[in-house]
């Protein structure tokens, strides 16, 4: 069973996310800001779901530091933004992008291919 830390300051959208990906078998981990979420990177963490407008560190800059912790962990971003700027900065990253509000469906399809890649 996968173990996929869930980052957002906003209980309702970590909520959503538990639900869905619970209900498919994958355990959870929430994480309400940047700190937090680099805090709970262990050994046995799959993949991150990451927002990027949160207070404190923002999700860019959680990335950049996840990527020193291990490089080779998945992350997925999950943002509302519309800046043209911050998306573009988030495609040069090249982790994968699913806009909230998100569908169930679209939600595991990323996560699937997420995992399936860091195999």
């Amino acid at each position: 069973m996968s173990n996929i830390i869930i980052t957002d300051d906003e209980p309702l959208n970590i909520r959503m996310a538990e639900f869905v990906l619970r209900k498919n078998g994958y355990n959870t981990i929430s994480a309400h800001s940047g700190e937090e979420c680099l805090c709970a990177v262990c050994g046995d963490t799959d993949l991150v779901l990451l927002d990027l407008l949160m207070p404190g560190i923002d999700g860019l800059q959680t990335y950049e530091r996840l990527r020193s912790i291990n490089p080779q962990l998945p992350v997925i971003f999950l943002t509302s933004a519309e800046d043209s700027d911050a998306l573009e900065k988030i495609k040069s990253t090249g982790a994968p992008l699913v806009s909230k509000p998100f569908r169930p469906d679209t939600l595991l399809s990323a996560v699937r291919k997420a995992l399936s890649a860091g195999k």
